[in-house]
């Protein structure tokens, strides 16, 4: 399984993702203003604002919460100016991993990652040393309990994506990420719900860590690094075993 979608299991069976809702809508937020001030706040003619919004609806995030996000970007609200930064680095057992982040303030930012990254026992490299390792790819996430193989594989790539994969509990939509709004909007038409979705960085190859000292190592940095108020996106190239996981969880 790849390092994207490994991640977000894990993340769901550790149940990180409700109890962190705030969380979740503090990244929303950000995204939606970034996207508003870079495209314009009308979703229909700035694709990145229309899955942001689409995001939030799926995080149930309130009508209200997002129309201030857009008014913010645009200029219409006072608002913090963020900036967006990808940094890189290696954690244990030589884990590629990419960190997007938005931040008010980057050398806050930087400093931060940097301790997670040492006390983790890894590094944070120069821009380009990882993210040769990764492709962007759209990717929809799928329980396999709610729909069989055979028929998500026909919706998808009618839709126009361009794989289904299976990987454990879950299959995984691959598409192009410009064909990515257009897939998911078809699947969701067609009844097809969703575990996640988004654009995210795929790794072309893993690292398998069958130890279990340096898959906590590796679990513990990503969360880290996830619970950091200015990050956005966690990407890493690891494939840990399931039952690995379960003991170090």
């Amino acid at each position: 399984m790849s390092g994207h979608s490994k991640w977000s299991t894990i993340k769901r069976k550790k149940g990180a993702v409700d109890a962190k809702r705030g969380k979740i809508f503090t990244r929303l937020i950000k995204e939606i203003t970034v996207a508003a001030r870079m495209g314009g706040g009308d979703p229909v003619g700035n694709p990145r604002l229309r899955a942001a919004i689409a995001s939030a609806k799926t995080e149930n995030m309130p009508k209200d919460n997002i129309e201030r996000a857009i008014k913010k970007g645009t200029g219409e609200l006072e608002g913090a100016v963020y900036e967006e930064i990808t940094y890189e680095g290696y954690g244990p057992g030589g884990v590629a991993i990419l960190v997007d982040c938005m931040t008010d303030n980057k050398n806050r930012t930087v400093a931060d990652i940097r301790h997670y990254f040492s006390k983790s026992g890894g590094n944070l490299g120069e821009s380009g040393c990882v993210s040769w390792m990764f492709t962007k790819k759209g990717t929809i996430l799928v329980d396999k309990e709610d729909i069989n193989e055979e028929e998500l594989m026909e919706k998808a790539l009618e839709a126009g994506a361009e794989d289904v994969v299976e990987e454990d509990n879950v299959f995984q939509v691959v598409t192009s990420p410009d064909d990515f709004e257009d897939v998911r909007e078809a699947l969701e038409a067609d009844g097809v719900k969703f575990i996640e979705a988004a654009v995210a960085m795929v790794p072309q190859n893993t690292v398998d860590i069958t130890d279990e000292k340096t898959a906590g190592q590796i679990l513990t940095l990503l969360e880290r690094l996830e619970d950091h108020d200015d990050v956005q996106n966690v990407y890493a190239n690891f494939d840990i075993p399931d039952d690995i996981i379960e003991s170090v969880s």
